[in-house]
């Protein structure tokens, strides 16, 4: 498997998985420049066990909510991607269906439908987040869990390479959690994916499928679904959910992960059930308030940079189209005419406008 991740061709592919979308930008372009040169380069340090990962680029971001995204150098973001192209089939073919966070053939979209027809299927939904996931991921437990597919150790070797240069830069993110049997050491154990990094949002599914597995099999849930670290039990007896809840935070304890209990509440679906952006109901779904706001106060902003001859016209358009396909799976027809239409108003004088006025 190792000589595999180290091919030419891997790193090659993985080149272009990393750049797809990004060639613009200058360390990618700097790669690109001498990219024969810096693939041989990443092949000799792999093939010696001589790689080192670089330091991390923090920033945070506020929408949806406030995270910090950590950025590997651009060298390092290829190997992740040579790495996950060889391991990923060992672990997909393990996931539960319902599963649909950075999955090929999966994503929001697919999850909204799967929590509608569930919620048209079954009267209540238990509706559970964990609380500061990536950062609480325990390194020790993950590589457990990663151990028991991966057989290579020179690719285990590669895994605890990433995994420690990851160590320590969400420590701020973390508030410290004690769970029973800990010991005055629990509080030194590495901990924390960077998010932004290709193997995080890989192993945060790794580090979550056997729990994904005790709810279907060990809860015997008629119907539930995960998306990272937001997951959905559905069933018509109330009483059997609050049952499972107990279950669930106990064997969640095994991971080092806790939930928020008090958001966690066995309600009618009736009620509406607010999911990766979107209240969902049997029979509709409707946008979350704070994101039309949120796309609304983006829109006004491109549109001034657009007056201001600071974008072209194919950049508003691009992030409209985009919007608009992302609300289209939502009842947000009225909200899209409202909104796209309002746009139309304040981009009438454009550019070719102001050139004839002259």
């Amino acid at each position: 498997m190792y000589t595999q991740l180290c091919s030419w061709d891997n790193l090659l592919f993985a080149f272009r998985q990393a750049a797809k979308g990004k060639r613009g930008q200058p360390n990618v372009a700097a790669f690109e420049y001498r990219l024969e040169d810096n693939l041989l380069e990443l092949q000799r340090e792999l093939r010696a066990q001589t790689y080192q990962p670089g330091a991390y680029t923090s920033f945070y971001i506020h929408e949806p909510k406030r995270r910090l995204i950590s950025a590997a150098p651009f060298r390092d973001r290829v190997v992740h991607h040579a790495l996950c192209n060889v391991i990923e089939p060992l672990f997909e073919r393990s996931f539960i269906d319902d599963s649909y966070a950075n999955r090929v053939g999966k994503g929001t979209h697919r999850a909204l439908d799967r929590c509608q027809e569930f919620a048209r299927r079954y009267r209540y939904v238990l509706q559970c987040d964990l609380k500061q996931f990536f950062p609480s991921i325990d390194h020790a437990i993950l590589r457990e869990i990663l151990a028991r597919t991966i057989a290579d150790v020179q690719v285990l070797w590669l895994v605890d390479q990433i995994l420690a240069s990851g160590v320590g830069v969400l420590s701020d993110e973390y508030a410290m959690v004690w769970f029973p049997g800990d010991d005055l050491f629990a509080f030194n154990r590495p901990r924390g994916l960077p998010i932004g990094n290709l193997t995080s949002q890989f192993w945060a599914n790794c580090y979550l499928s056997p729990f994904d597995h005790f709810v279907q099999r060990e809860l015997r849930c008629p119907a539930y679904l995960r998306y990272v670290d937001d997951f959905l039990l559905f069933a018509d007896d109330k009483r059997a959910l609050w049952q499972s809840k107990r279950a669930l935070v106990a064997r969640l304890a095994r991971f080092r992960l806790t939930i928020h209990a008090g958001a966690a509440q066995a309600r009618p679906v009736t009620h509406g059930i607010p999911f990766l952006g979107f209240c969902v109901f049997p029979e509709r779904r409707r946008l979350k308030r704070r994101q039309g706001i949120a796309y609304a106060r983006r829109l006004r902003a491109l549109v001034r940079q657009y007056r201001a001859h600071g974008i072209p016209l194919a950049q508003v358009t691009a992030s409209v189209q985009g919007w608009v396909n992302h609300a289209r799976y939502g009842n947000t027809r009225g909200l899209r005419a409202v909104l796209l239409g309002w746009t139309s108003l304040q981009t009438c004088p454009t550019r070719a406008t102001k050139g004839a006025q002259r």
